[in-house]
């Protein structure tokens, strides 16, 4: 199959896709294209990068045209020379072989979850936005990334495992206080596709356990907290096979929240769910608190959540203290609007 973007332009842009790929692969200092405008020119090029997240050595272009030419010179932009730029690939190159060796065996759902659980495991964000962490370099190479890092390797690593994957971009909403378009993927599972959210889940885990919370949504799930895309990408309408209800953590009643707690503080451990028994309001909180609280309280201990409201996912531990605050709101998006 031809990559997706590619998949979605005009004749005209994929012919300057074609140009602009094999003179980059090449690392030619200049290269000409079929004439075009420069912001059209800009949009072709950022696209063929999501395409083909291995070209990580471009960071923009210039051009120069003759007013009466039917094309124009490409010069590109490289992050590093030529003999830097060959040693940086060959070692993307053995890092995703090596990255992927243990999981080729493994059913596409158990791959999907292994590139998941790399990032949130081995991957810091990067709220300084390094010149690489915008590439696969950050997050492969030196383990920190920006969202469009992240959803960059994630394609990779999906691209080498098998799994058909699609990088989505969104918008920006300084009105929202979101100052910065936000990456994404988009994963192809049997027929349908479903989102998956790495960078957000990433922020969330924090150096605990991982978090799926962005896990297998569908469309309605993930446009709660993500703004709209600036190109189309595939529908998402499945979301009945997201992390939380696959693991059987997705609940509808209260007394299954409190019998799952208590199984959680008598193993001392936490528990992670998503909540999907109607609209989670201020009084259905209420009402899980009350019954955690009540287990906890039977082993001498106490409760306190923190909660990503937006995919009503709950994280309950059980402490021995009466926590200062029983519940805190977490902000998944909270590095891209810094």
């Amino acid at each position: 199959m031809p990559p997706y973007y590619y998949s979605q332009m005009s004749r005209e842009e994929q012919s300057v896709y074609h140009a602009m790929k094999e003179g980059v692969t090449a690392l030619r200092p200049s290269f000409p294209v079929p004439r075009m405008e420069m912001r059209e020119l800009s949009s072709v090029l950022f696209r063929l990068r999501l395409d083909c997240p291995e070209i990580f050595w471009v960071t923009g272009f210039s051009c120069r045209v003759h007013p009466l030419a039917s094309s124009m010179e490409c010069l590109p932009e490289y992050l590093f020379d030529k003999d830097k730029v060959k040693a940086h690939r060959q070692a993307m190159e053995a890092r995703r072989t090596k990255l992927v060796r243990s999981a080729l065996a493994l059913s596409d759902w158990e791959k999907e979850q292994y590139v998941h659980d790399f990032i949130c495991r081995n991957v810091r964000y990067d709220k300084l936005k390094k010149p690489y962490s915008h590439e696969i370099i950050g997050p492969l190479g030196q383990g920190v990334g920006v969202c469009e890092g992240i959803a960059k390797s994630v394609k990779l690593l999906c691209d080498t495992l098998g799994l058909e994957s699609v990088i989505a971009i969104s918008e920006n909403a300084p009105d929202k206080g979101i100052r910065y378009r936000h990456a994404w993927n988009l994963v192809r599972r049997g027929k349908g596709w479903h989102h998956l959210d790495a960078t957000f889940d990433d922020t969330l885990t924090a150096g605990g356990e991982p978090r799926y919370d962005y896990f297998g949504l569908d469309d309605r799930q993930v446009f709660r907290d993500h703004q709209p895309v600036v190109w189309p990408v595939p529908s998402c309408i499945d979301g009945d096979h997201t992390w939380y209800r696959e693991k059987k953590l997705s609940f509808t009643r209260p007394e299954d929240v409190a019998k799952r707690a208590t199984q959680a503080i008598r193993k001392k451990k936490d528990l992670t769910f998503h909540w999907r028994g109607g609209y989670l309001t201020r009084e259905v909180l209420g009402e899980l608190m009350a019954r955690m609280e009540s287990a906890a309280t039977e082993k001498g201990r106490h409760v306190q959540v923190s909660l990503n409201w937006p995919q009503a996912v709950l994280r309950a531990s059980f402490p021995e203290q009466a926590p200062a605050e029983a519940v805190m709101a977490q902000e998944a998006n909270e590095g891209e609007q810094s």
